[in-house]
């Protein structure tokens, strides 16, 4: 009687622990194969007739009734205000050159990158970008799209690929025990460890087919991409066409205008294959 009482005791423990380890594996859910994309990042509009998903920015609401994607820009700061913010509040995570001044994107002025040469300033980034994921969950958003992954390839230098990748594990890790999905924007040169090390789910890319990069994507993700062509790229007509025709039928494909602005500015153009 005694043993049985044991076994009992053991085999309830074994019980208990694995459904705790089923419950912290948390689920998340990805959008929709092929299904219509909108990408919204220059200003929320009501999506064309028939969007299954829509990326918008984490200041946003989400859009009911479909796949949201909630943008964060996680490697550096937003122009204007939310710079000011970092300058003001957390100076020490802010990347500076040799001379003492901020190091700035190249491409896009006014846009500070974040120093992430150390653990500590990993952590402490990430417990901000946590916080901004909290509230993509909170508001109703399946995802989120870290972007600027790529600030190592840009800064001279003085940012490695292994750092960005333990920050982006922090908040891909965290994203997940909020349960949502979280994507791997462009970088085609991670391979498969974007997947494998980092724990990304699926990819955002920008000009693959302009840049003949699709396939790094598409080998490790399969048909879980979403493609951005722009109208500003050379011979960009016959660029999103060839894009169609090489991909069209297995993952969205859109063309749109680089400022990614709404339907009621000048310059706004919105394609699908």
């Amino acid at each position: 009687m005694r043993f049985s009482i044991s076994f009992a005791f053991i085999a309830a423990a074994i019980a208990t622990a694995q459904a705790a380890t089923v419950l912290e594996k948390r689920t998340v859910t990805l959008f929709p194969t092929n299904g219509k994309f909108d990408y919204q990042l220059g200003g929320a509009y009501t999506p064309p007739s028939g969007t299954m998903i829509v990326t918008r920015d984490r200041t946003a609401a989400p859009v009911v009734g479909i796949y949201n994607i909630c943008y964060i820009n996680a490697f550096q700061t937003q122009p204007g205000s939310e710079t000011t913010w970092w300058k003001n509040n957390y100076n020490s995570l802010l990347l500076k050159k040799s001379n003492g001044a901020y190091f700035e994107d190249p491409d896009w002025p006014g846009e500070v990158f974040l120093d992430t040469r150390t653990a500590a300033n990993r952590e402490a980034i990430a417990n901000i970008l946590n916080g901004w994921i909290d509230g993509c969950a909170a508001a109703g958003f399946k995802a989120i799209e870290p972007d600027n992954l790529d600030t190592f390839t840009r800064s001279n230098g003085l940012l490695t690929k292994a750092n960005n990748l333990a920050l982006a594990k922090l908040i891909a890790d965290h994203a997940h025990s909020v349960n949502l999905a979280i994507a791997q924007k462009n970088t085609a040169e991670l391979g498969s460890s974007g997947k494998t090390t980092t724990g990304f789910d699926f990819a955002v890319v920008e000009e693959c087919q302009q840049y003949d990069e699709c396939d790094d994507y598409t080998d490790v993700y399969g048909t879980n991409v979403l493609e951005i062509e722009y109208t500003d790229s050379k011979n960009y007509a016959k660029t999103f066409q060839s894009a169609c025709s090489a991909r069209g039928s297995s993952i969205p494909i859109i063309l749109r205008d680089r400022d990614l602005v709404n339907p009621s500015q000048s310059g706004y153009h919105y394609e699908q294959c």
